[in-house]
């Protein structure tokens, strides 16, 4: 889901098709298909050099946003104060020419990079609050239609995944294009001829058949890398060479070889007994599990991380953790609840998680998979990419067999080794930890500080299934706008207000892009929401006119936000209007991925709501995350009762009467 601070992911516009694996170019060699995901024509990295640059928006551009964002949150009077400011902030020979021109100089000399990418980083790494909730979100798979095993998942999804590294290790990952004409660009014909184009100039060669490559140098940070907390400010550290994944079961670290020498992924069956023997190991979990140590503030965390290195082998253990090529958890949660498993996914109160891993795979003991990840190292387009790969992968080619799959290699056997075999002979490396009296302290109080923190969080979801996308798209209404608009529309019947809204727009067609900001509350927004109230006069012509001004004004955020036209670059001075308009209330994103059930983030504010909404051709839906300030489960009645009210006024019907 996206948000600042929580998960990016980029969105599939009205017109836009994104690769994926089904048009990657594959070998018929058994050794090629056991290493490889896909084994691209082009080169994954071979747009790269040439992604234009993330421009600087003008100075008046930005005052001009900022005020419109201001706009509808702000009382007449705050607002001509604020408008005083801005104009003097955007003086010829004022403050925010200086400043302005200074970020231009500093882009000047770092063209290897965009403007916003030091400032991101630091965002992430400098704030001195735990990951947990604050900046770790979760994306959920869908089911996997062959089996609901824990362990034939698991080692279906730990196969894919080293075989997705090994492509894109190796270069042969399709690269991520976004395609406006594909019946001319998302071609062989196309991938023939663009790999023949220098990479200085190939960006420019695909935008003449409308495609569009996205910046992939996030991608180097997806395996086998980790935070490392430190005081002030933690570190990013990626692992060369690694070649084991860490399971984590009952709060117990053990180390699975997961990629051999000769670079071929260990076979199935091999991980899965390993998995088996994990499962079956009756080892009572520890009285001081070491994953609360990775839910602390920061700087507590890097202190404890101080003690903890101190031992040469407890530093041994920690750096396999460290190294690892991702994170594998095996959950024992035992309910099917579905507000309890997105618990689970998103925190599980800090036990059994290891919240520092780029990515962390779960999969619980009723076969649901999901992803978890840190947010520092990059936005939601790698995992995204991730997530739809292992879940083509496994569920159209599963290596371990589960509900009657075949093996499409034979390497692995008829079927998986029996159950028994893991507690009979398979030998297990459990990491051990040697803890001092400080550290069992410091562990005890940060579990407790977490469950706190965890259960303060609720969770209610939505499901909605009288229309979608295809509807939405027959009326020539943009599905996210309309969303968008549903979600003020609700809050303003709950609140009777509007509030600062923050929704998530990925800058990956630029390098080293990361994400923008739409501020979704806007004048139009506020009209709408007024007109929807049963007591205002609107008719069912004047509602439907609001709408579609709605949508114009989204529209253009959304080219504004994409394209970088207009992002606040510095802070207005001590004016209390900066501060409210970024303390958001309604924290938003979206998914659009046939391979996602459902994804979730905490809110970004104590008192705001977490909104990951999904619009699927035929049905809406809405998780919702809210702290005890709030009332989740009113907002979603509302919101429910909004989109049967649009539909009504879309059908040209007055739900008023």
């Amino acid at each position: 889901m996206l948000r600042r601070g929580t998960s990016v992911l980029l969105r599939q516009r009205d017109g836009l098709r994104r690769t994926i694996s089904s048009s990657a170019s594959l070998s018929s060699s058994t050794d090629r298909d056991i290493r490889y995901i896909q084994y691209s024509k082009v080169p994954t990295m071979h747009f790269q050099p040439s992604l234009p640059r993330l421009p600087i928006p003008k100075l008046e551009d930005t005052c001009r946003r900022y005020l419109d964002a201001l706009r509808p949150l702000l009382s007449q009077d705050q607002y001509q104060r604020t408008e005083k400011i801005v104009k003097e902030f955007g003086r010829s020979g004022g403050d925010g020419e200086v400043l302005h021109s200074q970020l231009v100089l500093n882009d000047q000399r770092n063209k290897h990079t965009s403007f916003i990418s030091g400032p991101w980083f630091d965002m992430y790494l400098a704030d001195r609050r735990s990951i947990m909730l604050n900046y770790n979100p979760y994306v959920g798979m869908q089911p996997d239609p062959r089996t609901n095993d824990q362990a034939d998942r698991a080692t279906n999804l730990i196969y894919s995944a080293v075989r997705f590294r090994n492509s894109l290790a190796d270069g042969k990952l399709e690269p991520e294009v976004y395609h406006l004409n594909p019946e001319k660009s998302d071609t062989e014909m196309f991938r023939n001829v663009i790999r023949f184009v220098p990479s200085s100039l190939s960006w420019y060669a695909a935008f003449l058949v409308k495609a569009f490559p996205l910046d992939m140098s996030q991608y180097s940070r997806l395996f086998s890398s980790t935070r490392i907390p430190h005081q002030h400010k933690d570190e990013l550290l990626t692992f060369q060479d690694s070649r084991h994944v860490v399971v984590l079961r009952r709060g117990h670290f053990y180390e699975v070889e997961a990629l051999q020498r000769d670079g071929l992924p260990v076979p199935p069956s091999v991980v899965y007994s390993q998995l088996v023997a994990i499962l079956n190991d009756a080892t009572p979990p520890p009285e001081y599990p070491l994953s609360y140590l990775t839910s602390l503030e920061r700087d507590k965390w890097a202190s404890a991380r101080s003690q903890l290195v101190a031992d040469p082998g407890n530093a041994s253990a920690l750096g396999k953790i460290d190294s690892a090529l991702f994170v594998m958890c095996l959950d024992d949660n035992e309910t099917t609840v579905q507000e309890q498993v997105s618990h689970s996914l998103l925190h599980n109160w800090g036990a059994n998680r290891w919240f520092d891993k780029s990515f962390s795979l779960i999969v619980t003991k009723q076969g649901m998979a999901a992803v978890n990840f840190e947010h520092a190292w990059g936005d939601g387009v790698a995992i995204l990419r991730l997530v739809n790969e292992l879940y083509k992968d496994t569920t159209t080619t599963p290596y371990i067999p589960g509900g009657g799959g075949g093996c499409p290699f034979g390497f692995a056997g008829a079927s998986p080794p029996p159950p028994s075999h893991g507690k009979e002979g398979v030998p297990l490396n459990r990491l051990e930890f040697k803890l001092s009296e400080p550290l069992k302290k410091v562990i005890a109080d940060g579990r407790l500080a977490t469950e706190k923190a965890a259960n303060s969080l609720s969770i209610n979801m939505l499901e909605y299934h009288q229309y979608g996308k295809k509807y939405l798209k027959k009326m020539n209404l943009s599905p996210d706008a309309i969303l968008q608009l549903s979600l003020q529309i609700a809050y303003y019947r709950q609140y009777k207000g509007c509030v600062p809204t923050y929704e998530s727009c990925s800058t990956a067609a630029f390098r080293h892009g990361r994400t923008e900001t739409i501020r979704s509350a806007t004048m139009a927004t506020k009209a709408c929401s007024e007109a929807f109230e049963r007591s205002h006069p609107a008719d069912v012509e004047a509602m439907m006119k609001l709408i579609k001004e709605c949508v114009v004004w989204h529209s253009k955020l959304v080219k504004e936000a994409a394209t970088e036209e207009g992002m606040v670059t510095t802070p207005l001075f001590e004016d209390p209007a900066y501060s409210y308009l970024n303390h958001i209330i309604l924290s938003t994103s979206t998914l659009s991925s046939d391979a996602v059930l459902v994804g979730g983030f905490a809110p970004v504010t104590p008192d705001g709501y977490g909104v990951g909404y999904g619009v699927k051709d035929d049905s809406l839906g809405c998780h919702l995350t809210t702290y005890t300030t709030r009332d989740g489960s009113e907002y979603l009645k509302h919101l429910g009762q909004v989109w049967t009210d649009l539909y009504d006024v879309m059908n040209g019907k007055n739900f008023k009467k």
